[in-house]
Order: structure tokens, then sequence, then C-alpha cells
């Protein structure tokens, strides 16, 4: 007899329990129709044993792990079960287990074309040679006008997901990659109005772009902190016993949650330093969100905005509301439908000034609404519709449907392993050891005089003149360095983009850039360290913030 404990029983488990949690987020504000919970149990059948069978991620997580991850954030932008079958899927088919016709034909061609549409996406980085604002812009509306916009969410919860577990990866590589999701991801999580990702983000680029700066914004946002407990909590477990006990709201809603949250990081910063505004007048920076779920029934959402209304009536009862900053979205919403209360309250006490607080308070639609942004809201109702009658629909308007992309395809995985970090170090100090023999090379021009050093580092490295750097020159390079033969080829593979063995100038100029790129990221982060702290005031005479100083070393990404 089988038991839970073997492989089949345990798998069982697995596909009951992660179709559970999936359908309840989804029918977070509806019924889940039953041809979208078939479409889900098909891909989890087919996903879960092909998933245990292959290897673990560079991150050190099961492929599975990584599936449903990517399928549970899906689940809470409510997007549509095609999208997060294709999710899940997604890893299947980058490890080569199972074919896209395979898929169109077990799971449907609605998921296929998803799946089909998001692989494109990944050699989307290659039509810009640099990530300046201009070319960005551009391919932002280029991705804007030619894909499926289903498809850049999907794209865009991967790109979240490989945000968030970055470790794994050497310094050079998180800012790289950190850079394109900064200057295309989040502008375009923005544009089709994924607000929560285009938010997250940015905080995550900032924080491997910019470590320092991060810090210093951090730590200041946490110095208004008193006591053991975080402010945000304390607020929000007040809010939270005054709305429960209120017996006029719990007879309108069946549900009462308050969220808190820190003022964005990145935000936080731009205000300080690109728009000169002093520390005191950066406001919002703690905020508490009301989640109210009305009972169901006929009219759930007059309820749910009449709930609304009281939850305000409380909160005033609570602390002093600043009148001037407050608005109804609910009475009148903004253009894209969004609906909310919006409250600013005074949080000063005892003598001490702290910037206001600002609560938001909507039902779990609105907050549906607010958090997956238009597109899924308006093209697909949130994930709860028929993906059969979705399909009808998506044939008949597929011209007049958005259509958006992502961007920035990983190189090889051979830059993740054990050697990477080292290998970081010696490609840096190639490129310096022979910069340094070039200091004698004056010039009037600065553009040439740059283009000119790149052009005499690879002549130098390369010692035969063949107009190539082999692997044997390489290796003597590197043996003057002090470094083994390994390493040479383990460069060689991660530079050398059409696998001929060798290192041309254009492959090898581009590593260049690259170098030279994260030392103007590097010297960019002190500029904006030192300009914070002459704004803030946060270091003491040891040149150390003076608050969560002894978390320094595990918020900064390290070489």
């Amino acid at each position: 007899m089988m038991t839970l404990e073997q492989p089949g029983g345990k798998m069982v488990v697995e596909l009951v329990g992660a179709f559970t949690e999936l359908t309840e987020r989804m029918s977070h504000s509806a019924v889940l129709s039953s041809s979208s919970s078939r479409l889900l149990f098909k891909a989890l059948k087919l996903s879960i044993p092909i998933l245990h069978s292959l290897p673990l991620l560079p991150d050190g997580r099961s492929p599975l792990s990584k599936a449903l991850s990517l399928a549970l954030i899906l689940a809470d932008l409510q997007m549509d079960a095609e999208v997060i079958s294709a999710g899940i899927l997604r890893q299947v088919i980058e490890g080569g287990a199972i074919s896209m016709y395979e898929v169109r034909d077990r799971i449907g061609t609605g998921t296929a074309h998803l799946l089909h549409e998001s692989m494109r996406l990944n050699n989307i980085s290659s039509k810009v040679e640099a990530l300046d604002d201009e070319s960005a812009s551009a391919l932002r509306k280029f991705c804007l006008t030619y894909y499926d916009v289903r498809a850049i969410i999907l794209d865009l919860v991967l790109k979240l997901d490989m945000m968030r577990h970055l470790d794994s990866l050497p310094r050079y590589k998180q800012q790289m990659i950190s850079l394109e999701v900064m200057k295309i991801y989040a502008p375009l999580a923005h544009a089709v109005g994924a607000n929560l990702l285009s938010l997250e983000l940015e905080d995550l680029s900032f924080q491997y772009l910019f470590p320092y700066s991060y810090l210093f914004v951090d730590t200041w946002l946490r110095s208004h902190e008193t006591g053991s407990k975080p402010l945000i909590d304390v607020y929000r477990e007040q809010l939270l016993r005054s709305l429960r006990s209120d017996q006029y709201l719990t007879e309108m809603v069946q549900e009462i949650s308050v969220e808190g949250r820190y003022k964005s990081r990145y935000s936080t910063m731009k205000k300080l330093l690109r728009d000169g505004r002093k520390p005191e007048e950066v406001n919002d920076i703690l905020g508490l969100r009301v989640i109210l779920s009305p009972a169901s029934g006929v009219n759930s959402s007059a309820i749910g905005e009449k709930a609304c209304y009281r939850a305000r009536e409380i909160i005033q009862s609570l602390w002093k509301e600043i009148p001037s900053r407050s608005k109804d979205y609910i009475m009148r919403p903004k253009v894209n439908g969004y609906k909310s209360l919006h409250m600013a309250i005074d949080i000063s006490e005892n003598g001490r000034t702290r910037p206001p607080m600002e609560i938001q308070i909507r039902t779990a639609e609105m907050d549906m609404l607010a958090a997956a942004g238009t597109a899924s809201h308006a093209l697909y109702k949130g994930g709860l519709t028929d993906p059969e009658e979705d399909q009808n629909k998506y044939a008949k308007t597929r011209n007049g449907v958005l259509y958006v992309t992502g961007l920035c395809k990983l190189r090889s995985s051979a830059i993740i392993n054990s050697q990477a970090k080292r290998l970081k170090a010696i490609m840096m100090a190639a490129a310096e050891l022979a910069a340094l023999r070039l200091k004698d090379f004056p010039s009037t021009n600065h553009t040439s005089l740059e283009s000119d050093h790149r052009n005499r580092v690879f002549r130098l490295l390369d010692k035969n003149g063949d107009g190539k750097i082999s692997i044997e020159e390489l290796m003597e390079v590197m043996e003057e360095l002090g470094a083994k033969g390994e390493d040479a080829r383990e460069m060689m593979r991660v530079l050398d983009s059409n696998s001929d063995g060798s290192l041309s100038s254009d492959e090898f100029d581009l590593f260049q850039k690259q170098v030279e790129l994260m030392r103007n990221l590097e010297y960019r982060d002190v500029q904006c360290k030192s300009m914070l702290n002459d704004k803030l005031q946060m270091e003491n005479s040891s040149g150390m913030v003076q608050v969560y100083r002894k978390e320094l070393g595990k918020m900064l990404p390290v070489n």
C-alpha cells in the first residue's frame, strides 16, 4: 500500500496543496470557473513529477519551488488560469522535459501561446546596444506594440522572482541585471498598471545598484522607530483591534485585514536628491492599508463601499486627520478605475514630530484592481473567467489588445558557480593589468582616448597580433595574475559569445564596457551616499551609520 512518505504519495500531497492554495487566492472576490480549475489541475498534474526530476537551480531552490512561487505571485495579481499555468510550465519547458507542442495538445492552445510569447521575450535585450534612457524608452514602446499583455505580466513576475534570488550571482552580474530591470522592467510594469510590481522591482534594483545609498535611506526610514517593536506594527495592531471591535462594521464585512509598509526606498531617494526635498518634507514614510471583504450577495459592492466609510469614521476617532491631504477615490474614481479612500494622519506624540502616516481603505475587489493593474482587470477580469471564453474573445480582439514584452535573458549559467566571485576579480584584474601600462598615452579627445585605450588593452593581450585572444594567450595573462588555467577557460566561456574558442575585439570591448559600467555605478553610489549623508546626517565620526550599524554587513551585497 502506498504511503504519503513515498514519492507518489508526496506528489499527490503537493498536487492537492498547490491546487488548493492557488484556487483560494484566485477566488479572492468571486467564484472560480470549473474550466479554469480543470486547466490549473492539468498543468500541476503534468508539471509536478517532471519538476521533481530536474536538478536544483543555481540559487539552490528546486524547480518545483520556483514554479509554485511564480504561480502564487500571478494568482495574487488575479491573473487568469492560462497565465498561471504558463508560469508553472515555464520551468518544465526551460528544463527541456517537454515540448511546446505537447503543452498545446495536453494543456491547451492559450497556455502554449503564452509560453511561446514569454520565451520570445528572452532575446529582446539584443535590440538595444546601450541601456540609456532613449534606448530604453524606444524598447518599451516596441514592447507595448507587439506583445501580448499577459506575456509581459508573466515576464515581469519572472524578473521579480529573479531579483528576489540574486544572491547566488557574482556582484557584477547582480548589477547588470538590476540595471536592466531598473531601466526596462520597472517602467514597463508601471506602464501596464502593475504598480506593486513596479515598486518592488525598483527597490530591489536600487538595493543592488547602490547598496550604500539604499542602506542610508533604509536606516533613515527606520530611524523613526521607538522601542523594540517596529512602529508600523504598533499602529497596525492598534487599528486592527479598533476595527474588529466595532459591531456596526463587523456586521457588514466577513473579514478585516490591515497591512503595513514603509515608503519605497527608491521613491524616497528620488524625492531627497532629484526633487531636492528636505527630510521633513518627505511624507507618507509609514503607510497602512485596510482591506475589507464584504459578505457575498447581491449588494456586496454597495455594502463594501459603506464599510469603507465606516472604517474611515473609526480612524478619525483614533487619530487626528489632515483633511487637506485626504482623497475620496470611491466617490470619484481615477480614470483607470482605481477606487480607495486615502487619509493622512498626524502621528506626532509626546513632543516628537513625525511625518504624517497615510492610510488607504478599500474592499478586497478594489485592492485586487490596484494590485493587478488595469491590464489584467479590464482585459481578463482577474483570472475569474472561463479560459475557453477568454480564448474566443482573444481571437476576436487580438488587434485591439495591448501587446507588451520584457527584456533580459541570462547569459551562460557557467558564471553561476562556486568560482564566480574569484572569476569576476580575475576578469577585473586582467583589464586593469593592461590598462596600467597605458598611462603614458596622452590624448586631447576623451572619447577617442577611451576607445583607443580599450583597443590597446586588447592588443596587449593579443600577443601574436592575429586579432583574437586565444585561450593560450588568456592563460598566459592569468598566470601573470597568479590564477590557474581553469580560470582562463571559465572566463573564455563567459565572454566568448559566438563560441569559436577565442575572444574577438568586439567581445572583449563589450566586457570592458561592463567593467567601466560597474566602476561608474560604484562611483555614483559613493556620490549618492555622500549627498544623502549631508541631508540626513546619518554618520558618526567613525563613518558608520548610527542606526542598525550591526546589520551593515548582511544588508550589503558582497563581491
